[in-house]
């Protein structure tokens, strides 16, 4: 006899509701800076958004009836991180300015956004397999190994990705029962690692400078000779790096509790620049208020939910930490974005799941989804 399934409807009709409050959010953030700044169309980045929220939407789907046992197999978890590897050495070389994105005429693809998906799936399948030795060096050296080769990889051109794969591993083996100690020792890895990555790239330890030692005092101390301040400065991005944050919060305390209304935000007409990516929740606060704004956090905290309950729900191995991986990957990468953005973290590229523009990004935020439905779904 088939199984019935059970769709989740509430997480379902929530991807949804994101997905579509997602393009209205980037056609109001980005209509005037496609005609003032590109001088195109101003439904140019609406569309583009389109057309990916229909190939997503459609993975997504097809996922999502796809009995996710099925991917419970080493050609998967080992196949998809391969592939990531392959694409990030790839765009590292035909790239040479960003090592980030992957182009063909009119499409680009950023690799490093399906290493999540990708570490998800791994994670699923490596620590099911080792739960009852998950102390064992045996386990925790292989397991280390690969997550920090991924995150160095991403890390090369997309910290803010990397750190979001480094929390996601953390917190689940964490779950998975690896004792504390293991943890204290990754994080301080981790830490050195980051601090490493960010000193490489002028820009990076620009904006740290800017949020934690605006006026330089502490550096001063720390280094008299003046050789950071020096490195950090010789970046050419931008000779304000806290710029896109104060004007952030300039839109966002403009908005008020009801919000200037949507198309209405006047941040957007180049004050905030490129907009419709990283910053959107600027815009969202904006025009939407402080309404607006709770309401799309409601969101993400549903997804928490559902995901949690899933994980509980799961009767699997598996199932389990598949449903962990995608659902604490999407949240940290959401609470880190909203965090850049309202001040309470360093400047770092990263989009809002949903909602910032973005093909690569939508494309992996639905794959997460996809498998996430996909255990809520056949899990029996």
């Amino acid at each position: 006899m088939a199984q019935r399934l059970k769709t989740d409807w509430i997480l379902f009709l929530t991807v949804i509701a994101l997905v579509c409050f997602g393009l209205v959010m980037v056609y109001s953030a980005s209509s005037m800076i496609a005609e003032l700044k590109y001088h195109l169309s101003s439904t140019f980045f609406l569309l583009r958004q389109l057309g990916w929220a229909v190939v997503s939407v459609f993975l997504l789907l097809y996922c999502m009836k796809r009995d996710y046992r099925r991917w419970n197999d080493p050609r998967f978890a080992f196949a998809g991180l391969g592939v990531v590897l392959l694409l990030l050495v790839a765009v590292y070389f035909l790239d040479s300015g960003s090592h980030r994105w992957l182009k063909a005429g009119p499409f680009s693809l950023q690799p490093s956004e399906l290493a999540k998906p990708a570490l998800a799936l791994f994670l699923a399948f490596f620590l099911c397999r080792r739960l009852g030795a998950v102390n064992d060096r045996h386990t925790l050296g292989p397991l280390a190994i690969v997550i920090a080769f991924v995150a160095l990889a991403v890390a090369i051109a997309d910290l803010g990705t990397a750190v979001v794969l480094v929390l996601t591993s953390i917190a689940v083996i964490y779950v998975a029962g690896v004792e504390l100690r293991y943890l204290v020792a990754c994080a301080i890895l981790a830490v050195i690692l980051a601090a490493g990555a960010i000193a490489a790239k002028p820009y990076r330890l620009a904006r740290v400078l800017e949020f934690v030692d605006k006026d330089h005092k502490l550096l001063a101390k720390i280094d008299p000779h003046g050789w950071l301040l020096e490195h950090s400065r010789q970046t050419g991005s931008t000779s304000d790096p806290g710029y896109q944050q104060r004007q952030a919060k300039i839109a966002i305390g403009s908005g008020g509790v009801l919000g200037a209304g949507l198309m209405q935000s006047k941040q957007k007409m180049l004050y905030l620049p490129e907009a419709q990516n990283d910053f959107i929740y600027a815009i969202v606060g904006e025009e939407t208020g402080l309404f607006g704004s709770v309401l799309l956090l409601a969101a993400f905290l549903v997804l928490l939910w559902r995901g949690m309950r899933t994980y509980v729900r799961a009767t699997d191995n598996f199932g389990r930490y598949l449903a962990l991986s995608v659902t604490v990957c999407l949240v940290v990468q959401a609470l880190i974005n909203v965090s850049v953005v309202l001040g309470l973290l360093p400047n770092k590229g990263i989009p809002l799941p949903f909602i910032s523009y973005g093909g690569s990004s939508l494309l992996s935020t639905l794959l997460l989804m996809g498998m996430l439905l996909s255990v809520s779904e056949h899990a029996a």
